[in-house]
């Protein structure tokens, strides 16, 4: 089995893929956007063949490298796990015919209107939504909708670039930041559904779950991604089995199935609203942030290599334990500006540090990154327990006691 992976270096979990293909047998070659000097010594081990392209992006760059790369050899599939990458993957492997996800079904997950279109048409609760390019089409949605509204690129990813829209204030000020005031621009709009967030992960073989996980975000992302004092936080729960989630599995599998997602990881956002179970966002991908490494060491298993064998038409070896919940917490500067460092560290390894999998803390004189920039992008720290509820606790202790200081 030959794959091609787009992109291998950057962000840093991408080389996670490499890594797990070259473990189970396949041939790996890869396009990116870093000169292959660039790239590490042991990615380069892992690679067969290496084509560098200005941006994996473009389409008849993509399309230039692949058939370079099907030169020297059959290739078997093309793999994308970067939500920016995704569209312009499933047209160059449609144009090399390698098989893998359809343009179809990439479409479908990306844009998010025609996404809602086809999930509510099969059935599936999710919020009213549809597509805008000027300020009159924004301003008709608000209309029939009321506030609250949400408004985010077409093809985003997560909250990145999303407006919550409560007032004509608020509406005048997304307008003219988004330029669609002035002029054409491609943007999704929603209803916004109030109630608890979270996501439902998946390892898809031939549209089959074969992994499945779930995952809470405490407070909602929206919420989170706007408000500094917030430790935000993202749990995966050990108790998927619970009678409480059957509805999200059962549903989930009916997305993948409408969709006509076949042999792919599978991300899905979705919130429990006073109208029930409804669904947001649904990705042809892994989730971001290092949600598969709480995966991992929750359950005990390399996901990664499980989603190689899948990619290469090998059964599953692996299955997550449940032994752990695990989660992360962002912790956020007190201000803008370079850390100074970071508070309560000592203490927090000596009362916990055997339940810490992961975290990162900024060296001081490292500037700081805007609260926007999402959970990864100042302090953080990864744990697990086998409890979910006192997990929660811990994470709950580790915000209040972790300050990160800036000037």
């Amino acid at each position: 089995m030959h794959v091609i992976m787009v992109e291998p270096a950057f962000p840093t979990n991408q080389r996670e893929f490499v890594r797990a293909l070259k473990s189970v047998g396949a041939t790996v070659s890869a396009i990116g956007e870093r000169p292959y000097h660039a790239l590490d010594g042991q990615l380069k081990e892992w690679l067969t063949w290496y084509e560098q392209v200005p941006t994996v992006c473009d389409l008849r760059l993509m399309v230039q490298a692949t058939r370079r790369l099907q030169r020297r050899g059959w290739i078997d599939r093309m793999e994308a796990t970067v939500e920016a990458h995704m569209r312009t993957a499933a047209e160059a492997r449609e144009h090399c015919r390698i098989p893998g996800t359809s343009v179809d079904t990439t479409l479908k997950c990306r844009d998010k209107p025609l996404m809602k279109q086809v999930l509510r048409e099969a059935g599936i609760p999710c919020a009213r939504s549809g597509g805008v390019s000027n300020a009159a089409e924004v301003r008709a949605f608000v209309a029939e909708v009321g506030y609250p509204v949400i408004l985010k690129p077409r093809d985003g990813a997560g909250a990145q670039g999303a407006y919550k829209i409560e007032s004509e204030a608020d509406l005048e000020r997304a307008l003219a930041e988004t330029g669609l005031s002035s002029g054409e621009v491609p943007y999704a709009i929603e209803e916004f559904i109030s109630g608890h967030e979270g996501f439902y992960d998946t390892i898809t073989v031939e549209g089959r779950v074969v992994h499945e996980f779930v995952t809470h975000y405490y407070p909602n992302v929206l919420h989170a991604m706007r408000t500094r004092w917030i430790s935000p936080q993202f749990v995966a729960t050990n108790r998927i089995d619970a009678p409480g989630y059957a509805e999200l599995r059962r549903l989930g599998r009916r997305v993948i199935e409408v969709l006509g997602i076949r042999t792919a990881p599978t991300h899905m956002e979705w919130f429990i609203t006073p109208k029930g179970l409804m669904f947001s966002e649904i990705a042809c991908r892994p989730p971001g942030v290092g949600a598969w490494d709480l995966y991992c060491a929750a359950n005990e298993m390399d996901l990664y290599a499980e989603w190689a064998r899948a990619i290469c038409g090998l059964p599953p070896r692996d299955f997550p334990s449940r032994r752990y919940a695990a989660g992360l917490i962002a912790l956020r500067p007190d201000r803008d500006g370079t850390i100074v460092g970071t508070e309560g560290q000592r203490a927090l390894f000596e009362d916990l540090g055997s339940f810490v999998i992961g975290a990162h803390f900024p060296a001081p004189g490292t500037p700081t990154q805007p609260v926007e920039a999402g959970y990864k992008a100042n302090a953080w720290v990864q744990m697990r327990h086998p409890d979910y509820d006192t997990l929660r606790a811990m994470l709950d202790l580790v915000g209040r006691k972790l300050q990160v200081r800036a000037r």
